[in-house]
């Protein structure tokens, strides 16, 4: 009878050990962070666009490639393409833009974008009939040649319409684009014949 008493006696002590040392076990694996799973990393998918910048004598605009990150939709690739406007020229290329010059937001309608510029657009710009003529250009063909159906852009900066930038190129109605200030060789063939054939030292004036 005490042998068997002792017995059982052994058994509930055992059992209370491994339940102690069961309950420690399932504490300390509950306190371990659940692995994390590694997400496949996409690669970035890159989009080649043409910017214009002026020729290193200041005579005309030239052609320049530029990878730009690709975009989801045609607004915020406009506004990448014009950031790398700002950002300026590889080589012996002029910028176009002030460096200060902030890109606000770009607005596409129909075929019309409408750009609007932080006010160092015009008072960091050097202003000059010619330079104010290529500046113009810059933009409108840059937007149009890497996006076929924006036709023409409306100008704005802090949000209200402007006259001119520094008083000589006309900016009270929409530019429509005009290749004719382009270096032939930077032209693309593709492109419709009416946009290089605009009056001479004039902008061409959309809606």
């Amino acid at each position: 009878m005490g042998r068997r008493l002792l017995l059982i006696a052994f058994l509930l002590v055992l059992g209370v050990l491994g339940g102690l040392l069961a309950r420690r076990y399932l504490v300390k694996t509950s306190d371990q962070p659940a692995p994390t799973i590694a997400r496949p990393v996409r690669p970035t998918v890159m989009r080649e666009v043409l910017l214009y910048f002026t020729t290193a004598d200041g005579h005309r605009l030239e052609a320049e490639n530029r990878q730009v990150e690709d975009c989801p939709n045609d607004e915020e690739c406009l506004l990448a393409i014009l950031q790398s406007l700002v950002d300026g020229p590889n080589g012996d290329r002029v910028p176009v833009l002030p460096d200060r010059t902030r890109i606000r937001s770009v607005k596409i309608e129909d075929d019309l974008v409408t750009v609007d510029f932080s006010r160092d657009f015009i008072v960091a710009h050097p202003g000059g009939s010619h330079s104010e003529l290529l500046t113009v250009y810059a933009v409108v063909d840059t937007l149009a040649v890497n996006f076929p159906y924006v036709r023409q852009v409306r100008f704005l900066v802090e949000g209200k319409a402007v006259d001119t930038i520094k008083g000589h190129v006309d900016l009270r109605a929409p530019v429509i684009a005009d290749f004719r200030y382009v270096r032939s060789d930077s032209r693309l063939p593709e492109l419709p014949a009416e946009l290089f054939n605009a009056p001479s030292g004039e902008t061409r004036r959309g809606r």
